[in-house]
């Protein structure tokens, strides 16, 4: 009867009180090597092909992984779109007749001839040009959509 076993490297021994001696046993060769990729700590820091290692997770990975998630704000729309840029450019370089409605309901009718950040100047025909503040201005639009029911003053709401 075994009392106690023993490891010492690859071999391993086992005491027998009726011998009273140390006897080392051969282990079979099939537990051979899952016994030197487990027990053995060279083996594991070798990594060759084949052999099973310890898989520890990364920390830093957990603490991501477990981490309160942020609450991402929606970005604000840009400053500056260009939209008001692009309109008036068009209309100078395609020189569009424009009326431009100021806040105190008086109507300009000109063409465009440059703008600023603050003002537009417009030219008349027959009448001196003006430089209007921005400011200044009710809302624009084209001239020929005057007639066809396009413009806003002709524009009628009706309820049903």
């Amino acid at each position: 009867m075994q009392k106690s076993n023993a490891q010492q490297g690859n071999r391993s021994v086992s005491l027998s009180p009726a011998q009273g001696r140390v006897q080392p046993f051969a282990r079979p060769s099939h537990l051979e090597s899952t016994l030197t990729s487990h027990g053995n700590p060279d083996a594991m820091r070798t990594g060759t092909a084949g052999q099973r290692r310890l898989i520890r997770p990364d920390l830093n990975e957990l603490k991501d992984s477990y981490a309160p998630k942020r609450l991402t704000r929606k970005q604000s729309p840009p400053e500056q779109t260009y939209a008001e840029s692009f309109y008036y450019l068009k209309q100078m370089n395609t020189r569009t007749p424009m009326v431009v409605v100021l806040k105190d309901g008086e109507q300009l009718r000109g063409v465009i001839e440059w703008y600023d950040r603050a003002c537009l100047k417009v030219n008349r025909s027959g009448a001196p040009n003006l430089l209007i503040l921005k400011h200044a201005i009710k809302y624009l639009y084209k001239e020929k959509e005057e007639g066809n029911g396009r413009s806003p003053l002709s524009r009628s709401i009706r309820h049903d």
